[in-house]
């Protein structure tokens, strides 16, 4: 191994931004390179220190990266990125699209078992560290329910979707949980929620000139995967509106798992998330089980990986014997 992991970041929105950051506070990581399919000079990082190459540059070259953070969006980014450069670097996604997971995890693991490389999906805190707590729960109470609330908060991937809907300039989506039902579940009530039930989706559009306000809605309403199962209410606004009231990117949520033990003792376990910064927070998961990735590599475990495959001790830098110390 090198002394530090060399990490190149593919993309650089709030999230590339994120992770430049979350890589500043881990001596142990080197960014050594920003990928991107912009033109590089017109991409100005936080460090004036970091080189900014062409996406193709990355294609013809390994650029001495020991691993690759993606930051793209996962409709349309990750699922054409992630095979293509699995087959050369190791890598970590925040694939987010959780009814194609399979397929995504399919595609990503032949590539990189037929290199050698370790390439782990879907990472982020849900998918990522929510589905961590789904397993604890139903592995720790095996009769018993699970549910997961998201927000209120401003979703990336959500977002993401609906600024690539035809006639869409810009826009927000927040994810909106119903109180009434958390509350249900955090009283043992065991409910039957059905999607609908449990979140409400808010999108604030900015239109393109001369577009249909009623068409784009009715993309937006029946997008598979992403607002077909909720009850959407799509807004429209200026531009003026969208960066005076949608610029901050809170987000957060809960996963609940309630169930009996024993002589019907009822047990509840909670996992919450309240986040400044939806990105920051997302962009220091992906460092952390990026290093983790890294050193799974070394270790000759390659192919596809997700957060459940990876051992908790892999994602400090800090050594066993110290965690051991320190946190048992």
């Amino acid at each position: 191994m090198s002394e530090r992991i060399r990490v190149g970041i593919v993309g650089y929105g709030n999230l590339g931004q994120g992770v430049e950051r979350a890589l500043a506070v881990n001596p142990d990581m080197q960014l050594v390179g920003v990928f991107t399919r912009r033109p590089p000079a017109t991409v100005n990082t936080l460090s004036d220190a970091v080189p900014v190459h062409s996406m193709e540059e990355l294609e013809s070259s390994d650029g001495g990266i020991d691993l690759l953070i993606l930051c793209g969006g996962s409709r349309d980014d990750l699922p054409v990125q992630s095979p293509k450069l699995a087959a050369k670097f190791n890598l970590i996604d925040s694939f987010d699209t959780h009814a194609r997971i399979p397929e995504h995890f399919a595609a990503v693991d032949a590539a990189a078992q037929a290199a050698g490389k370790t390439a782990l999906i879907a990472a982020g805190w849900d998918p990522g560290l929510f589905s961590l707590n789904r397993l604890f729960g139903e592995a720790i109470l095996p009769e018993g329910d699970t549910h997961t609330f998201w927000g209120r908060g401003l979703s990336q991937g959500h977002s993401d979707a609906i600024r690539r809907v035809p006639g869409v300039k810009a826009g927000v989506q927040y994810t909106v949980p119903s109180e009434d039902a958390i509350a249900r579940v955090r009283a043992g009530e065991r409910p039957t929620l059905s999607t609908r039930e449990k979140h409400e989706r808010v999108c604030y559009v900015v239109l393109e000139q001369g577009a249909s306000a009623e068409e784009v809605s009715q993309e937006i309403q029946t997008m598979p995967n992403y607002f077909a199962d909720y009850h959407t209410r799509v807004n429209f606004i200026s531009e003026e509106e969208l960066r005076r009231d949608h610029t901050a990117m809170p987000h957060g949520g809960f996963v609940i798992r309630s169930g009996p033990t024993g002589e019907g003792n009822r047990q509840l376990i909670e996992y919450r998330l309240t986040l400044d910064s939806n990105p920051e927070f997302t962009a220091s998961v992906l460092v952390a089980y990026g290093r983790a990735t890294y050193r799974m590599n070394h270790r000759g475990d390659v192919g596809a990986k997700t957060v459940f495959d990876v051992p908790p001790g892999l994602l400090s830098s800090k050594p066993m014997d110290e965690l051991r110390k320190e946190l048992l």
